[in-house]
């Protein structure tokens, strides 16, 4: 891989820790600002709202500006946006930093992404964007975990201001190495022709794309219902003290780069395949995480092979996504991240809609695991629409019987 995708990873460490470490601090959060947990954890909903709806705009706003531009903007525009969270004095003021740092990552995701795939060597893109986001597996093992010890020993304030000096950091190296058309230090490939806008925006026709989206939507959706409440599942269900969780959420990534590692392996060969396996193994582990939620021990394994499952379903879905856009990487990824947010969004409403319904933390489970079944329904219903395009192409690649020679 060209060093400017490790770049890129680097930059996603800081985008990962400060979207997912809010789950970390959920009750730290909900006591200062004066609010309940559910409430706290709409600001997860919010960061996904702003990336659902900014990541396609962006990207479209973007396309004819270079990428190094555009990724360097976001980045600027991301460590404002974080240390505006960290002076926040009301929630409703939290609520809306999260929204800017949220737009400044979609369109950060949505370049990037499209960057990745471009600078990657034939036959490794999936492999490339497993790469980039493995810079998301990293912030879940290092950074969230992390974040969460500062946020309870120094306040959770502290927390966004840490990711804002790692966001600065990734700039440097952006600035620095991704290729630019007169970018002499990259020691890769120069940035050539500009998308259009025209020419990606038909590549939406065709139905696949789409339902690839959808089951990226759902997967996420079910995954982000338990993830997003699952510090106070182990404290307040499974009866596990707050000081160990930030080692639970420590183990939980170390799932996550077990779980990217093994399907970034097979992903490129066998996309759906491998995809089949990992939701599957989602919703057994959170239909076991219901079931055993009141142990600590097997609250905490099950975490651990949740992060595996969770995150081994990523590189099928990314892969898949671009296989099928063709000719339109950056509005393809752009979609996408709003594909991943729309689950990041519904995810944290319909746990905080069983939580507030006095069904109790572990409920969040049971969603996450019925939502996985239809992620998998979407997923077959794929393989099967596959199979029928491929029989219509060999029917259409036969040579036409001549009837002089019959």
């Amino acid at each position: 891989m060209p060093l400017a995708v490790y770049i890129l990873a680097l930059s996603v460490f800081s985008l990962g820790t400060s979207e997912f470490v809010i789950s970390g601090l959920l009750p730290e959060i909900a006591g200062d600002l004066s609010v309940s947990i559910p409430t706290a954890g709409l600001l997860i909903s919010g960061f996904a709202i702003g990336m659902l709806v900014g990541a396609p705009i962006l990207a479209a706003a973007t396309l004819k500006l270079p990428r190094k531009v555009t990724l360097a903007g976001a980045l600027g525009v991301f460590i404002v946006g974080n240390a505006l969270a960290a002076l926040a004095p009301t929630y409703s003021l939290l609520f809306g930093a999260r929204v800017v740092t949220a737009l400044a990552t979609a369109a950060f995701w949505a370049v990037g992404a499209a960057t990745a795939v471009k600078l990657a060597p034939a036959g490794a893109h999936t492999r490339a964007l497993a790469v980039m986001v493995g810079g998301l597996t990293v912030s879940n093992i290092i950074g969230v975990p992390l974040g969460t010890f500062i946020g309870q020993h120094l306040g959770w304030r502290a927390a966004f201001l840490v990711v804002a000096g790692m966001a600065a950091i990734g700039l440097l190296g952006v600035l620095l190495v991704v290729p630019g058309r007169r970018n002499a230090l990259a020691g890769g490939p120069v940035e050539s022709e500009r998308p259009d806008l025209r020419a990606e925006l038909s590549a939406f026709r065709r139905g696949r794309l789409w339902l690839a989206l959808a089951t990226t939507a759902l997967v996420q959706t079910g995954f982000i219902a338990v993830f997003s409440y699952l510090t106070p599942l182990l404290t307040r269900t499974s009866g596990l003290p707050a000081s160990l969780i930030p080692g639970v959420l420590l183990l939980f990534g170390l799932g996550n780069l077990v779980g990217i590692t093994l399907a970034g392996r097979y992903a490129d060969r066998h996309q759906l395949g491998t995809l089949y396996v990992a939701v599957t193994a989602t919703i057994l582990v959170l239909g076991g995480l219901a079931v055993f939620a009141g142990s600590a021990v097997a609250a905490v394994i099950l975490a651990f092979l949740m992060g595996v499952a969770g995150m081994a379903c990523a590189p099928s879905m990314n892969g898949r996504v671009f296989s099928l856009a063709g000719a339109a990487p950056t509005l393809a990824s752009s979609v996408n991240v709003s594909a991943f947010n729309t689950g990041n969004t519904l995810g944290p409403w319909l746990g905080g809609l069983v939580i507030g319904g006095g069904l109790g933390y572990a409920s969040t489970a049971w969603v996450g695991a019925l939502v996985g079944v239809g992620a998998l329904g979407l997923a077959v219903l794929s393989g099967v629409l596959d199979r029928r395009a491929r029989r219509t192409e060999a029917v259409e690649a036969e040579p036409a019987l001549d009837p002089v020679a019959a």
